[in-house]
């Protein structure tokens, strides 16, 4: 992160629209009141040193009197108990004011949190991939609070502070003389000057600090989710190292931290001292000169004590200030990142009559240097299956982003029913399509909220359709919790091929005009995967369904297959048609069928592994 803080008058332009919400009048109305309410306490502030002035004046009669009135009493009683009721009302007026505009600032919080949160989803896959997630929510949560930060300390307090100094100034002047200003003026501007010498200084190891935290953060939570795979190869050891190498970085940059700290505020203390020494001094001459009295080396010394309140405010103000803009600006920035997917202006709604899917010479390359797609071209009619095969790296999953809009391609077009589905409202295009993937993350919830992820107003009578659609529901019923069972971070509880069952059920769900299946049951048992292509096969179909595999025999009866190669298509026909050809299907199939047999001989008459763990241990007493 760029160490140099933004300018303050970049970051409160773009903030300004959310502080000051032009649809809110009732936001409006309490942005004034807390401003008046702020007033009203900076003048009970400047009129308690007064206060303690004319109880002392009084005391220092009652004092010298021999004999002692009613009155001489009452006098210095009355300025304790206004002294008393003013810092009452300041205290007052203060919290009123912060509770007024409590609503305020996290209206403002809220809103460009959604903001920034909505818009890293509009985002591309392309900015995900490049980013870590930890990073990211980092990003949110720091500046959610710098937000909140900066509204209260700049928006709010900044300018009344500074006209406390001035009335401070004002009091002096008229009270005592101008070299009592002078004094002030100088300790002041020494002040700030070191204050913001030291905060500069401060900003460059905060922001190695916050980032070391973002990296130990990122790596912590990329660690904790490919919990199995640590496990899988014995990294314990290494990911601790990994973490611990982020956090000595971190360990050394608060520290450095802490330390510009205890410096700033000694030399800030040290200012201040000198300055309050100076000037009570000066008064004390004024005394013995008979120029002052007792009362005004009191009222000097409190308006001292009271100004040296908002001369440390001014350095938290700016030392915060910098802190927020830093941590506001990279939300700002994420904001500002382009979208390379989104609507055409007044884009039109997809209307999908059949559900037919063409692709036309369609060029693609993730980097420029290594294209995926060469010249692509293809038609998935409406109510067939075309399959989709080729060996690794031939660009087969690229066409399932493709279709979603995840990535635009560089040339050609993909047409649904004839139109261009880069002209048509994304909202309507990804409401049509139906995506079951092989690495199908769920949601840290129950396994009802992840089927009904697909269509959340389905009744239950729906969902459960669903999930027997799927083959899940024998398992769920008899799991501890049933559909209400958690599945775990990333769906860590569930097996791959329960993973993939409950996604193909919440696909099922949505209900889509087209079918997209990429590798969805390559962590099936064959008896489940089976059950399942039959049950796709006897749905009524709409429109087309694309099927992306793997392993040749789950699209032998597919209507049509494609075959791919380094990006271009090579064969297309039916799976008999392909095996006469004895070109690069006959060879994919021959292979695998060899693989298949080998395996065959080596397996014991036993139940396999996956189809015993699916029919006995689908939720272990480990697990859910």
């Amino acid at each position: 992160m760029n160490e140099n803080a933004p300018r303050l008058s970049t970051v409160l332009l773009e903030l300004w629209p959310y502080v000051w919400p032009s649809r809110r009048a009732d936001l409006k109305i309490r942005i004034f009141i807390s401003f008046a309410l702020l007033i009203l306490a900076k003048l009970a502030t400047i009129g308690m040193p007064y206060a303690f002035k004319w109880a002392t004046d009084a005391l220092t009669d009652l004092a010298k009197g021999v004999e002692v009135s009613p009155g001489l009493i009452a006098g210095p009683i009355a300025m304790t108990v206004l002294y008393g009721a003013l810092r009452v009302a300041m205290v007052g007026f203060t919290q009123a004011r912060d509770g007024m505009f409590a609503k305020v600032a996290m209206n403002a919080v809220r809103r460009l949190a959604l903001d920034v949160f909505v818009h890293l989803h509009a985002l591309p896959l392309r900015f995900h991939l490049e980013r870590k997630t930890g990073a990211l929510t980092r990003v949110l949560e720091r500046g959610r609070n710098a937000i909140e930060t900066l509204t209260r300390l700049v928006m709010l307090t900044g300018a009344p502070t500074i006209l406390e100094l001035a009335l401070v100034c004002g009091v002096l002047y008229f009270q005592f003389d101008a070299r009592y200003v002078g004094i002030v003026a100088v300790t002041v501007v020494a002040y700030l000057s070191y204050t913001f010498v030291a905060t500069n200084w401060r900003i460059g190891i905060r922001a190695s600090m916050n980032e070391s935290d973002t990296d130990a953060n990122a790596k912590a939570i990329d660690s904790l989710l490919n919990y199995e795979t640590v496990k899988y190869f014995g990294a314990e050891k290494r990911e601790a190292e990994r973490y611990d190498r982020t956090m000595a970085r971190y360990e050394k940059n608060s520290v450095l931290s802490y330390v510009s700290l205890n410096v700033l505020n000694f030399g800030q203390a040290l200012i201040f001292t000198t300055g309050m020494i100076a000037m009570m001094s000066l008064c004390v001459t004024g005394i013995k000169a008979g120029r002052h009295t007792v009362g005004d080396f009191v009222l000097l010394n409190t308006m001292m004590i009271q100004l040296y309140q908002p001369l440390n405010f001014m350095g938290m103000l700016y030392r915060e200030t910098k802190q927020a803009l830093i941590d506001i600006a990279a939300m700002f920035d994420i904001l500002r990142q382009p979208n390379e997917i989104s609507d055409a202006p007044d884009a039109p709604a997809l209307v999908v009559s059949a559900g037919a899917v063409r692709f036309d010479d369609v060029h693609f390359a993730y980097d420029p240097a290594r294209p995926i797609l060469r010249g692509l071209s293809f038609e998935a009619p409406a109510g067939k299956t075309v399959a989709i095969v080729g060996p690794s790296g031939a660009g087969k999953s690229t066409i399932s982003r493709l279709i979603f809009r995840f990535y635009q391609p560089q040339q050609g077009r993909i047409l649904i029913d004839g139109q261009d589905i880069s002209t048509v409202s994304l909202e309507s295009l990804r409401a049509s399509i139906g995506m079951a993937a092989q690495d199908n993350v769920l949601f840290n919830d129950t396994i009802r909220y992840n089927i009904l992820y697909g269509r959340p107003e389905a009744s239950e009578e729906e969902m459960r359709a669903a999930a027997a659609l799927a083959r899940i529901d024998k398992f769920v019923e008899v799991a501890p919790g049933g559909y209400d069972a958690q599945v775990g971070e990333r769906g860590l509880k569930l097996s791959g091929g329960e993973k993939q069952r409950v996604a193909i059920a919440r696909t099922l769900l949505k209900d889509p005009s087209i079918l997209v299946l990429d590798e969805a049951t390559s962590a099936l048992d064959t008896l489940t995967e089976r059950e399942i292509q039959a049950t796709l096969e006897e749905l009524p179909r709409r429109g087309a369904t694309i099927v992306i595999a793997h392993r040749l025999s789950t699209i032998v009866n597919a209507d049509e297959i494609l075959v791919m190669d380094k990006g271009a298509l090579v064969e297309r026909g039916d799976h008999e048609t392909l095996l006469a050809q004895g070109g690069v299907y006959a060879a994919l199939w021959n292979r695998q069928l060899a693989e298949q047999e080998g395996q065959a001989q080596d397996e014991t008459p036993v139940i396999p592994p996956e189809e015993k763990r699916d029919d006995e241990e689908l939720f272990g007493a480990s697990q859910i």
